[in-house]
C-alpha cells in the first residue's frame, strides 16, 4: 500500500502537466523572476517617491509656519475640514512626527506594494478614504488631524488579514512576520493618547481589514470554484 501511495504522488497529471510546461517553455521561469524583479523594483521606487514627498511637504509646511496642517488637515464635522480626506496623510505635525512615521511607512508600504501594485494601490486608497473620513465624522471638536499613521495602520491591518481571506499561506506567514514586528502599534487604536488621533489609527485599521476582505476577492472565488468542482467530481 505504501508503495501505492508513493507512485500515485509521482504520477500525479497536475504535476506532470507543469514539468511538461516547463520543458516545452524554458523561458517562462526566467521571465518569471524577471517580473518579479520589476515588482520589486517598482515598488521601492513608488514608496521612496511617497516618502520623499512626505518630507517636501513637511519641509513647505515647516517654512510657513505649520500654516498647510491648519488648512489642509482633516477637522472633524467642519466643511472646511474635508481636504483633509485627501491631504492628512501627507502633512505631519513637525519633524519629529515625521521621523516617528518613516521607517513604518517604507517598511509596510513596501510589503503593501509588493502583493502587486494595482492592488497596493486600491489597497492603499481604500484605507486612505476609509481612515479620513471616520476621522473626520468621529474626531474630537476642535482638533486637527494629519499624519501617515492612518496608512501605516492600515497597511498593517492589510497585510495580516489579507491572506487569512484569501486562505494563502505565503500570504498568512508575511502577515503573522508583520503582526509580530509591529502588531504592537495596534494599542494605539484605543482611546485616552494626549495629542494622538487613535481616530485615525482605527479608521486606518478598519480601511485595511475592508482593503484586505475586497481585494481577496478573486482568490475567494477561485477557491469556491475548485472546492464546488471537487465536490461534484467525487459525486
Amino acid at each position: 500500500m505504501g508503495g501505492g501511495s508513493g507512485m500515485g504522488a509521482s504520477f500525479d497529471p497536475d504535476r506532470i502537466a507543469r514539468l511538461r510546461g516547463q520543458l516545452a517553455n524554458p523561458g517562462a521561469t526566467t521571465r518569471g523572476s524577471g517580473a518579479v524583479k520589476l515588482l520589486w523594483q517598482r515598488a521601492i521606487v513608488m514608496i521612496l517617491g511617497f516618502t520623499a514627498l512626505l518630507y517636501g511637504v513637511e519641509a513647505v509646511d515647516s517654512a510657513t509656519g505649520h500654516e498647510l496642517d491648519y488648512t489642509l488637515g482633516v477637522e472633524p464635522r467642519e466643511t472646511r475640514g474635508l481636504d483633509g480626506i485627501l491631504f492628512g496623510p501627507v502633512l505631519h505635525a513637525n519633524w519629529d512626527h515625521l521621523i516617528g512615521n518613516t521607517v513604518p511607512v517604507l517598511v509596510l508600504g513596501l510589503l503593501t506594494l509588493l502583493t502587486g501594485i494595482g492592488r497596493g494601490l486600491a489597497a492603499t486608497a481604500i484605507v486612505w478614504i476609509v481612515g479620513e473620513t471616520g476621522t473626520w465624522l468621529t474626531g474630537a471638536e476642535h482638533s486637527i488631524h494629519v499624519g501617515a499613521s492612518v496608512l501605516v495602520f492600515g497597511w498593517l491591518t492589510y497585510l495580516i488579514s489579507r491572506g487569512w481571506f484569501a486562505r494563502n499561506v505565503a500570504q498568512i506567514a508575511i502577515g503573522v512576520v508583520v503582526g509580530l514586528l509591529y502588531g504592537s502599534i495596534l494599542w494605539g487604536v484605543l482611546p485616552g493618547q494626549e495629542g494622538i488621533s487613535w481616530q485615525g489609527h482605527l479608521f486606518g485599521a478598519v480601511g485595511g481589514l475592508i482593503a484586505g476582505w475586497v481585494l481577496s476577492g478573486d482568490e475567494r472565488r477561485h477557491r469556491r470554484g475548485a472546492n464546488a468542482g471537487r465536490f461534484a467530481s467525487s459525486g
